[in-house]
């Protein structure tokens, strides 16, 4: 493990490793598997992963494919407050997304669970 991994190590909310990330994006693809496990051990909120979910998602969808998902749901999971994970939907799914929002539910699971969670109001 780098230096630089075991000093993110002492991550108290997972800041420093979305700092990380954002600052390291053109390198950080190796060592993701360790970022990502600090920032669901570190995020209490959710707040990073969602953070990250986005910016990885707007730097380059396909590259970091693998990671989004996960990042999504970790959010999803920490985010009790729904103060997070609203914001993914445009990011994520596009602006479009409410227009399109019956048949993203049918076919994406992690759409559907944010979706549900944020407009509760409306039914699924």
């Amino acid at each position: 493990m780098s230096e630089t991994l075991k000093s993110l190590a002492g991550d108290k909310d997972g800041m420093a490793t979305y700092d990380y990330i954002v600052n390291n994006v053109d390198t950080c693809i190796d060592c993701m598997p360790e970022l990502y496990d600090n920032l669901r051990r570190v995020d209490i909120s959710g707040q990073f992963l969602a953070s990250t979910a986005r910016f990885l998602c707007a730097v380059d969808r396909e590259k970091f494919a693998g990671w989004i998902t996960p990042l999504v749901e970790g959010a999803i999971e920490k985010d009790r407050e729904r103060r997070y994970i609203g914001s993914l939907l445009q990011a994520i799914w596009g602006n479009d997304y409410k227009e399109r929002a019956d048949e993203l539910k049918a076919v994406d699971d992690t759409f559907r669970r944010i979706y549900k969670r944020i407009y509760s109001a409306d039914g699924i």
